[in-house]
């Protein structure tokens, strides 16, 4: 699929090998990628519907090498495209044709366990569950749990604010992230916030945390570590209504129950997870609610029973609660292997990514009904129920003419109505190209331009990530005084997407 990007910059791809040299000699021996075939691996990242083959790939692995590459682009003025594991669904870390692609897979040392301050210093690329496994024998655990843990890198976690099954009570990457060190487009190297929970000035890991690479690289993270609980067990309860199941999630959070997590998964996710995975989910239900209780024993065994209560009175036609630790895990085996497993139904797929309140949950599914109706094709739904976070998993077949184009407006049409419910175009996947043209279906032309000069402030020239997260591209001075004379818009030349 075609996508609007900028304009390549054909002075730039004149001068690849110029370039290509100059990178070499800060990243030596096997740092630099610069042959077609080699380079097919970063053409995409999990959104694999786009492609785009870079001009070049660099892969530095200290931060000074960091800090010497992006030198050495802003003053060539060369586009960079930071990346992690490549498990980004949004598009994020897609490719420039005239962009170098600053691969981050060789920081994967873990630099600080601190159990005395609860923390966990890293570098971007140690993989979101190498953290929890570093620090199990002593108890502790990382709490965000994507269900890509196994292979996402705790820098992209950072970038696209990601979230999981566990956010629900313990939060997104924002609040367990407390500090990093970043490097900006002209080589400038920060360290933002620390090991304490309190800081100074600005909450720039706010403004971090969420980025999706437009500001700056990071190559060290301070995240917070949990104790684990006492106890956990889960209960897995069916309904024979998809609407009764949102009702009783409602009810949950209602009556003042913080699950560590509750998941809710729609029939057709329910049988391709089963096959997959063999949970023992049962597969005479429409929707399915898996709800993980935590804490002292005799505080979950009392919540249990009061969720079930709760569950009953919504109608649940099967429950089954854990009793050991090796059946919740496998009760979470299948909801966190649905995404690989609606992979064996369809030949593709696109996974949304979008937020409701609660309350809007059953107006959101009876929208997405219609919505298959219409563009005839069929859809799988996974939840992060307890916070409005929606998966609808759009199926189609890219082999079947016009049919990517009607996942696509599906999607949209998906994203639009979390709008109109009230909620957002992203929870945890980040908007990169995926999301970029709606942007302007939930802000304002003056919110993104204000969002855009905060762009300008850590990377004046536009060189990071560029044709990302924002649907018009400027310049920075243009942001400042934009205004039309003799019905011509300033700077002509500026692509605009």
């Amino acid at each position: 699929m075609a996508i609007m990007m900028p304009a390549s910059d054909q002075a730039v791809l004149a001068r690849r090998s110029e370039i290509v040299a100059a990178l070499r000699a800060i990243v030596p021996g096997e740092g630099v990628i610069d042959t077609p075939v080699e380079m097919r691996a970063y053409e995409s990242d999990g959104l694999t519907a786009y492609r785009q083959p870079p001009m070049v790939v660099v892969l530095p692995d200290t931060t000074e090498q960091v800090s010497r590459v992006l030198k050495y682009c802003a003053a060539q003025g060369i586009k960079v495209v930071p990346r992690g594991s490549g498990t980004s669904l949004s598009g994020g870390a897609l490719p420039l044709e005239d962009g170098v692609l600053l691969g981050l897979g060789k920081f994967k040392r873990i630099r600080e366990i601190d159990f005395d301050n609860r923390v966990v210093v890293t570098e971007p690329g140690v993989t979101n569950l190498a953290i929890s496994q570093a620090v199990a024998d002593a108890g502790f655990y990382y709490a965000p749990d994507p269900s890509s843990q196994i292979a996402c890198s705790i820098g992209g976690n950072v970038a696209e604010n990601s979230g999981g099954v566990h956010c629900l009570k313990y939060g997104m990457t924002t609040n367990n992230v407390l500090g990093c060190e970043i490097v900006l487009m002209s080589g400038e190297i920060l360290r933002i916030g620390g090991k304490s929970a309190e800081n100074a000035g600005y909450d720039l890991m706010g403004v971090i945390t969420g980025s999706e690479g437009l500001l700056g690289v990071i190559t060290e993270i301070t995240v917070r570590i949990l104790q684990k609980p006492e106890t956990a067990r889960a209960l897995m309860v069916g309904f024979a209504q998809v609407e009764a199941a949102g009702e009783c999630v409602a009810r949950i959070i209602g009556a003042g129950i913080i699950p560590g997590g509750m998941e809710m998964m729609d029939k057709p996710a329910i049988h391709a997870a089963e096959a997959f995975v063999h949970a023992g989910y049962p597969l005479d239900v429409e929707a399915l609610l898996i709800i993980e209780l935590d804490g002292p024993k005799i505080e979950v065994d009392e919540l249990i029973t009061r969720v079930e209560t709760i569950a009953n009175a919504c109608g649940s036609t099967t429950c089954q609660i854990s009793t050991s630790e090796a059946e919740r895990n496998l009760f979470w085996a299948g909801r966190k292997a649905a995404f690989p497993a609606v992979g064996r139904i369809s030949p593709d797929y696109l996974c949304m990514d979008g937020t409701i309140p609660r309350g809007a949950l059953p107006k959101a599914l009876a929208r997405i009904r219609e919505l298959s109706e219409k563009y005839q094709l069929g859809c799988a739904n996974v939840f992060h129920a307890g916070d409005g976070n929606l998966h609808p998993l759009i199926l189609y077949d890219a082999n079947k003419p016009g049919e990517i184009e009607r996942a696509e407006a599906f999607g949209a049409d998906i994203l639009r109505a979390c709008v109109e419910f009230g909620g957002v175009l992203t929870g945890e996947h980040g908007v990169g190209i995926e999301k970029r043209d709606l942007m302007g279906d939930m802000f304002t032309e003056i919110d993104l331009n204000q969002q855009q000069r905060l762009k300008c402030a850590f990377d004046a020239q536009g060189l990071l990530n560029p044709g990302k997260v924002f649907p018009t591209l400027h310049r920075c001075a243009e942001l400042g005084r934009m205004h039309v004379h003799a019905g011509k818009l300033p700077f002509p030349d500026i692509p605009r997407f």
